[in-house]
């Protein structure tokens, strides 16, 4: 996207003229929107402005930095220098990228973004092909993408914004009229099991036992594994070191760039503790007093007596203490859908879909054409032929694991959820400038003077 591109609009001008250096040090959070006001003593004050929501084009700018920006390249190496022998060089569950990294590509984060309008989920859509974006696509794009869920800005009962649902001032200046929001959900599911086929690709030796330290470290569902000498039994990976597999780090670096931009386009950008993820999503536990928010499917696994030392659950009726999110539907459609069941008749099936989606005849790594446009020449082929893919023992020791986890736990993942929400969200909105004129010597930039010039007029 140049300049050019955008002759007739000063704000995208701006803002694409913008140096980044002078945006990263510029860059502070402004929590105050147009309209809030401020308790705070001998330094309150009571805005004389109503809020001013977001225009439709600065909202496209913000969504655009959620989607696809153009496809990766698989620039790794195919073999061991020590001994030539194959490396697995297919790990990616996609080829799409985004505007921030993503541990095997996964692209697991999910986007909602909430106004005065109502609550959105933002489809992924196709990148394009000329990364041109003048203010019509921008806008185009941003509609494409959005699915309402809500007729309503997401948001907890009057009177209760209280812990747990907001934390301590948060609760003053958060999700306020006028303000934007952009939420992400992480899908951990599908990652979960693609990143233990990629750690079974280790060469021999290397490759870990896997144990459950949440059932005495004994072997996940690996003892044939360590049997057959495919697994080291010295060398042992407990399941809850594993966490969220790092798939939730793609989050946090795609709200960085969203503060960045629109901190660069002159906005309020607030990265902060959302409303809490349990109450969110409608966790059962929560949904008789906040309802059912943005009403996720929940998985409760059954009570078991071995969950009183595993995961200190007491008694049958404290079973959803174990609940977690497993995806979500909107007007049929399955928007978010975890790997797992009840999404799935069964972990085998889960697993299997995953391989399905990488190498099956519909698979990313079968998709010639998608190559040609990564790759000079017959370079395409060249790395479709050359690299390898998961060996079957791999996926059969995966698929073993993953059918443990939720034959011991009643779930999957056990020891982590399988939508994981960062509890936190981004927070654009018009600055109150007379607020920040007032009190601070360098309360605002020369893009936040300029912006209502730029982009409201």
């Amino acid at each position: 996207m140049t300049a050019s591109e955008n002759a007739g609009h000063p704000g995208l001008e701006d803002l694409l003229s913008r140096p980044l250096w002078q945006t990263l040090f510029q860059r502070r959070t402004h929590r105050v929107s147009k309209g809030a006001s401020v308790p705070a003593r001998s330094m309150s004050y009571d805005s004389p402005h109503q809020p001013q929501p977001l225009g439709e084009l600065e909202e496209a700018v913000l969504i655009a930095l959620t989607g696809s920006s153009g496809l990766t390249m698989p620039d790794r190496p195919f073999e061991d220098p020590r001994d030539h022998q194959p490396i697995m060089a297919k790990p990616n569950l996609n080829m799409t990228g985004r505007t921030a990294g993503s541990p095997d590509n996964a692209q697991a984060t999910h986007f909602f973004m909430i106004n005065d309008t109502g609550t959105y989920y933002l489809r992924k859509l196709p990148p394009t092909s000329d990364h041109t974006f003048d203010p019509d696509t921008l806008i185009d794009r941003a509609r494409q993408s959005k699915v309402r869920v809500l007729d309503h800005r997401l948001d907890v009962a009057e009177g209760m914004r209280d812990f747990p649902a907001y934390l301590d001032s948060n609760r003053f200046l958060s999700n306020l009229p006028g303000t934007t929001l952009f939420l992400p959900v992480v899908d951990l599911s599908h990652q979960y099991i693609n990143a233990l086929m990629y750690l079974l690709t280790q060469p021999e030796g290397a490759r870990p036992t896997v144990v459950d330290d949440r059932n005495f470290y004994r072997p996940a569902g690996v003892k044939k594994w360590v049997r057959s000498g495919f697994l080291n039994p010295d060398v042992k990976l407990p399941l809850g070191s594993l966490g969220p597999m790092r798939t939730q780090i793609e989050a946090d670096l795609l709200l960085q760039n969203m503060m960045l931009t629109a901190d660069a386009m002159g906005l309020g950008a607030w990265i902060h503790a959302s409303i809490s993820p349990q109450i969110m999503l409608g966790d059962p536990k929560f949904s008789r007093a906040y309802g059912r928010m943005l009403g996720f499917d929940f998985a409760t696994p059954r009570f078991r007596p071995a969950d009183i030392l595993r995961w200190q659950v007491p008694l049958p009726k404290y079973a959803n203490l174990r609940s977690h999110p497993v995806g979500l539907r909107a007007g049929g459609e399955h928007l978010i859908k975890g790997a797992c069941p009840p999404n799935y008749p069964s972990m085998q099936e889960a697993v299997d879909s995953v391989v399905r989606s990488k190498f099956g005849e519909r698979g990313i790594y079968t998709d010639k054409d998608l190559f040609t446009r990564i790759y000079k020449d017959d370079y395409a082929q060249r790395y479709l032929t050359e690299a390898s893919e998961y060996d079957r023992q791999v996926i059969e020791c995966a698929r073993d694991i993953c059918v443990y986890i939720h034959e011991t736990h009643g779930r999957f993942p056990a020891h982590t959820d399988a939508i994981h929400v960062p509890g936190i969200w981004l927070q654009a909105h018009h600055v109150e400038s007379e607020y920040y004129e007032r009190f601070f010597q360098h309360g605002l930039t020369d893009a936040h003077r300029r912006h209502a010039a730029h982009w409201d007029g």
